[in-house]
Order: C-alpha cells, then structure tokens, then sequence
C-alpha cells in the first residue's frame, strides 16, 4: 500500500497496556500473573494500526487488569508499574481503567492512544485528563488478543484530544474479524462510516437530545461540581439547533443501582479469561484459570495483597457463579438487557423518539456498558477552586476530586451511531473549546526536537 493512501502513516500511537501485540512488548495487564507471555500474533487493532503506518510507541500503563481484580485498590495502580497519576492537580487519579493512555495523550506523549472499556474505562479517564474518549458499540472494534474481562461489554476505542483525530482513528480499528464473532453483528460489513466526515459544524441540528433527570436526582453527590457547566452546555446545544427534551428518565435505574454488583462480567471473565490463557503460546506463570490467578496474585508479594483484594474474583470463585456457558447466566444476562435496554437508555431513546441522551461523563457510562452502546465523551470544564479535596477511598494517598480536576460530558446512543455521535461531540467541540481553557499543575517541557539533533 502506497503511503498517500494511508494518512495517518508515520503518527506515533500509545496502545493500553492490555492490548496484545506479539515482540517486545509486554502484554501484561499490569500483572505479574502475565509478564513475560507470548501471544500468536498481534491483536487485530494493533495488525490494523501497523498496516495505516502508524508507529506504537509503547504500551500505556492501566489499572491493574483493567479495574477487575480489587474493591479497595487505587484507580491507576498495578503492580508492574505502580501509581500513574494526571496533571491538573497533585497526586490526581487519572481514572480508571484506561488512565495511561488517556494521560499520554493529554500531554501529547503520543498523536493518539488506545484504551478499552467494559463500563467507564475509556471515558472516565478522558474526562479525569480533559480529552475526547469514544467508546464504540461492543463490535465494531475487535477484541481478539486483548486481555479480557467480558466479551459482553468489551470494546475498544481511540483516546485524543480532538474529536477529528478521534475520528480517523476510529476509522483505522474499526471493522469486521473472524477471530471476534460479536463483530459479525455490526451492519458495516463491507464498508465502514466515513466518521471524519461526519464532524461539521452541523452536527447538532435538528438533533432531539435527552436528559435523564432521575440519573442526576440519583447521583447528584457525584455531579455537583459539574451541574453548572452541564446545564451551560445545554443552552450551547439548543443555540446549535438541537431540542433538549427533559425527563427522559432511565426507568429501572433505582433498581439497576440497588443491585451489588455485574455477575454478567464475572461469570464472562472466568470463561474469557481461560479462553485467552490457552491461546497463549509461552505462560511462564503457567496460569491457566481464575482460581490459578488468585493464588498467584495473593501469593505474589508485588501483588500487595491483602492491602489490594482480590474480591472481583472472589465473588465469583465463592459464589459458585461457575462461567458464563452455566445455565444460571442467561437470566442474569437478560436482565442487564432490561437494566441497560427497556428500562434504560435505549428505551428512553426509543420512548422519545431522541437522537441521543446527553450526562455529565461521570454517571454516562454504566446503563450503556450493559448493552454495549456507544459513548462519546468531549471536555466540559473544570472543578471549581474552592472544591474540596478528596482523596480516594481505602487510604490511598491519590486525590479523587479537587480544584481544577476536569470533568466532561458525554453523548450516548443507540448501537452503531457513532456518526451521529461524533457529529454532536464535534458541533459542541468547536462550540466550546473547553480543552484549551485548562491550566495544569504539570506540563512537559522537553520536546523530541530538544533532545534529538537537527
């Protein structure tokens, strides 16, 4: 392929630290359980990114497999790499999991990154580091050779911090894999949207955008030091053309939030788990199931356990929840699709006749993550200077929320509108410029030309 066919080709990439690629790279999770692996090959995104002539730079560090291990860790920590933290305050939590690459991309460490997302993974760090996250239906991006936690919600997606450049990537990964079954479902076949045309200026009229009302009632702790900026932003997009529509609630959102925990993506991941473990072609640890990984990671010192449980494990070894091909996980499953379709976002979407539902990002990604919908986050503002500061629960010595930590807001939809998505993010983009507004506390200083000669 001719270079002036593949313009992306010399960008540099940073790709999460779950992404499998088959040289000197590790593909750890952050774990020891996996260090020194060897995979058959790369995983489909990255064979597609080195066929586009784009150069990975290396692999971001993530939270330790990807947030699905301890209840009582830190957001941004493994034992590999230890404690990543972002830029616009002091010891701030990057988010979880993808919080390398989207702290990588914030300061332009790379021209772009890839993170993955089961529930929150892309577009919490993204907001947590004032960048655009998009986190595609669960489909159109392939998951083969990447470290999993459910094949059901599982996606991956582009990390930028410009809604065109997270665009052209999405064009790159996206697509069908005969290694990813779920890709078979995705009506882009034989042609792929055109997603960097679909940014103009336009993009958000005519648009009928919702507001879930009783997700904020429900959560309004959460979004305080958000609702100013989000009800601004509101009125930027009703200027643009679009109709907000009010009470566009999530119906079984008391009864989603009331429930412990997702035994969908535990039962998934002692079924996916094993699956990845046996395509390996060199398992120096010789894991091989989710029972061998929690003896290794308590035993292992570096692991920290106790001081970092094991209890996203735990509740399935004890709890007998057994795999996801036990007859007991199809009615678990059926009623993430209630939670996350009828009685969430798609039947507001389809109740109102809406276009999408726009949140604060902070409370955007959990009813999408159970029927694999696509969100897209943009940047939105800043907390305030005299909000408190909190540090993260458990001890840990890594701040949750304080002054001019950013926050984002994120435009959800039905599955496969990621073009009408990032038409609105773009519209509201160029409306707002929020990313060019916020102050770090840290800043790179030395460029590649300061230390690479002329």
């Amino acid at each position: 392929m001719r270079v002036f066919n593949r313009p992306l080709h010399g960008l540099p990439v940073l790709i999460k630290g779950n992404i499998g690629t088959r040289d000197r790279m590790q593909t750890n999770a952050g774990s020891y359980a996996l260090q020194d692996t060897v995979l058959p090959g790369d995983s489909t995104v990255v064979a597609k990114l080195r066929n586009q002539g784009l150069i990975i730079l290396g692999k971001a560090s993530l939270t330790e497999w990807s947030m699905f291990r301890s209840s009582n860790s830190s957001h941004g920590w493994n034992a590999v790499c230890g404690q990543m933290y972002s830029a616009y305050y002091p010891k701030q939590c990057p988010g979880g999991s993808s919080g390398g690459s989207a702290v990588a991309s914030d300061l332009g460490l790379a021209w772009a990154t890839l993170g993955t997302e089961t529930d929150g993974s892309i577009v919490i760090p993204s907001e947590r580091n004032n960048i655009v996250g998009i986190k595609p239906t669960v489909g159109l991006t392939s998951r083969y050779l990447v470290v999993p936690v459910s094949e059901h919600q599982d996606t991956i997606g582009p990390m930028t911090r410009t809604v065109k450049d997270g665009a052209k990537l999405l064009q790159i990964i996206a697509g069908p894999d005969p290694n990813d079954p779920y890709t078979s479902t995705s009506p882009f076949q034989h042609q792929i949207p055109n997603y960097l045309a679909a940014c103009t200026l336009s993009g958000l009229h005519g648009k009928r955008i919702g507001i879930a009302h009783n997700v904020l009632s429900a959560s309004a702790d959460k979004v305080a030091h958000c609702m100013p900026a989000f009800e601004h932003a509101l009125t930027v997009m009703t200027d643009a053309g679009a109709t907000i529509i009010p009470n566009t609630d999530f119906t079984a959102y008391t009864q989603w939030k009331h429930r412990a925990y997702n035994p969908v993506t535990r039962m998934d991941f002692v079924s996916n788990l094993a699956t990845y473990l046996s395509s390996l072609e060199k398992n120096p640890k010789n894991i091989r199931n989710i029972e061998d990984l929690r003896r290794f990671t308590r035993a292992f010192p570096v692991e920290e356990y106790p001081e970092r449980d094991t209890r996203n494990w735990d509740t399935v070894i004890d709890a007998e929840l057994l795999s996801n091909s036990s007859p007991a996980f199809e009615p678990l499953y059926r009623q993430n699709l209630y939670f996350g379709g009828e009685g969430g976002l798609l039947g507001a979407l389809q109740r109102h006749s809406l276009d999408a539902v726009v949140l604060p990002t902070v409370v955007a990604a959990s009813i999408p993550a159970l029927v694999g919908t696509p969100v897209v986050s943009v940047p939105l503002g800043a907390a305030p200077g005299a909000t408190q500061v909190e540090k993260e629960a458990g001890g840990w010595d890594v701040v949750e929320m304080g002054p001019g930590v950013p926050f984002g807001v994120s435009f959800l939809g039905a599955k496969w509108s990621e073009e009408v998505l990032l038409g609105m993010a773009y519209a509201f983009e160029q409306r707002t410029l929020v990313r060019r507004r916020l102050e770090r506390w840290v800043c790179p200083r030395v460029d590649l030309g300061d230390v690479v000669g002329g």
